[in-house]
């Protein structure tokens, strides 16, 4: 039987079209991080039994697989179509003939989130600080809370001296009960995304203080001739009451200004049986609460790690996504921004104390490339180079988001 195709033309008339649509590349992690299709989202043909169930929920869900013709792209045909998805077609002249025909080709990881976090910058100016000046703070023994918004994990490795780990969907849960009058909030991640959208969080929140991005995050520490620590256990603790309700008033705001939608389950289940349209559903809390108890069906993605890699989680565009937590503020603030991403988003309206709860963990996406950057223990050349680089990647999105006819992913044009 002949595999079914997809020109390029037709490819690209699918993506200006709202009608749901899943791009996969099947190539290995090298030759999809040095340049994919921008709404390809990478899954491997080893990955796809556990995975594509995950990326790709509505088994008839249109799918172009693109590869570089060397036999990639008929696997993962070959693969899915045994598992059950029926509506799957080659690119023709896979990657290498979208870039012939002209249109754009991205390197890297996490593109569309990397590439939203510089058009919010661009869009909101986000404050920021430098990270002399912020060291130059320290020194000067200024009021700082710094929040590290990456996760736990990342955080335990390195961060910045007197930061706490604050994971970007928990900043606006997390913050009212660490806050005082004279303080400067700094927000931190590795590089540029999570510090800029964690900060935002925080202005669109209504944060009385003061509140900045650390410009490239530990990266631009380190390209500072600065040290970081190492090995650092503090950790913004969950909210007491009178904090929690803070947060609350803060998020029903953010709800109130982005029309963030809630809707009840009769919903969400009336929307698991529509075969017409793909629905993913997301509870947004820490992994460790999800564990301890969650909606059935409902799968962990924590919402700084959501917004971060949207494309590690959702692969179809076009879908309705529903967030869960346990008291919408988490839930809230991660919708708000998936929204202004142009994704179809709502918020589960009722607290986990309404239904009956699941126990168990959910692993974190593993089948997507990630960042690693060289590092050399005697040239710290090498190390600084590859920061300096990355850091240069993220910021040179927009320009060719500039001229990429097919990117634009933001529903009310602001970008």
């Amino acid at each position: 039987m002949t595999t079914p195709t997809v020109s390029i033309h037709q490819l690209a008339e699918a993506i200006r079209s709202p009608k749901e649509l899943v791009i996969l590349d099947p190539r290995d992690h090298d030759a999809y991080h040095r340049g994919h299709i921008f709404w390809a989202a990478s899954l491997r043909p080893q990955d796809a039994d556990s995975e594509a169930p995950k990326l790709v929920p509505r088994r008839s869900t249109p799918t172009v697989v693109t590869d570089d013709r060397d036999g990639e792209g008929q696997e993962l045909y070959d693969v899915l179509t045994h598992n059950g998805w029926t509506d799957i077609r080659l690119l023709e002249g896979g990657t290498q003939a979208w870039d012939e025909k002209g249109y754009e080709l991205y390197s890297g990881v996490n593109v569309p989130s990397k590439l939203f976090g510089e058009l919010v910058e661009r869009h909101y100016q986000t404050p920021h600080v430098q990270a002399q000046q912020l060291n130059d703070w320290i020194t000067e023994g200024k009021e700082l809370l710094i929040l590290d918004s990456r996760t736990e994990r990342e955080f335990n490795r390195m961060n910045i001296p007197g930061g706490r780990s604050c994971p970007g969907g928990e900043l606006v849960y997390r913050i009212f009960d660490l806050l005082e009058e004279n303080m400067t909030v700094v927000v931190n991640c590795a590089g540029r995304t999570r510090s800029i959208l964690g900060t935002e969080s925080l202005v669109r929140a209504g944060i009385p203080n003061p509140v900045v991005a650390l410009e490239n995050g530990t990266m631009g520490w380190e390209l500072a001739g600065l040290q970081l620590e190492t090995g650092a256990k503090t950790v913004a603790p969950p909210p007491r009451n009178e904090a929690r309700r803070k947060a609350a008033a803060a998020a029903q705001q953010t709800s109130d200004h982005f029309g963030v939608t809630q809707i009840a389950q009769t919903i969400v289940e009336s929307w698991r049986s529509d075969s017409s349209r793909t629905l993913y559903l997301f509870d947004v809390r820490s992994p460790a609460e999800y564990e301890k108890g969650h909606r059935q069906h409902f799968r962990n993605a924590p919402g700084g790690q959501l917004i971060q890699a949207t494309d590690e989680y959702v692969a179809t565009r076009g879908a309705r996504i529903v967030l869960a937590d346990d008291d919408l503020t988490r839930a809230t603030m991660t919708a708000s921004w998936l929204l202004e991403m142009g994704w179809e988003t709502y918020v589960h309206e009722a607290g986990l104390g309404d239904y009956p709860l699941e126990v168990g963990a959910d692993e974190a996406p593993t089948h997507s490339p990630q960042v690693v950057l060289p590092y050399d223990p005697g040239d710290a050349h090498v190390a600084h180079q590859a920061m300096q680089d990355y850091l240069d990647w993220e910021v040179a999105l927009v320009e060719q988001y500039d001229r990429d006819e097919l990117a634009n992913f933001t529903d009310g044009g602001w970008a």
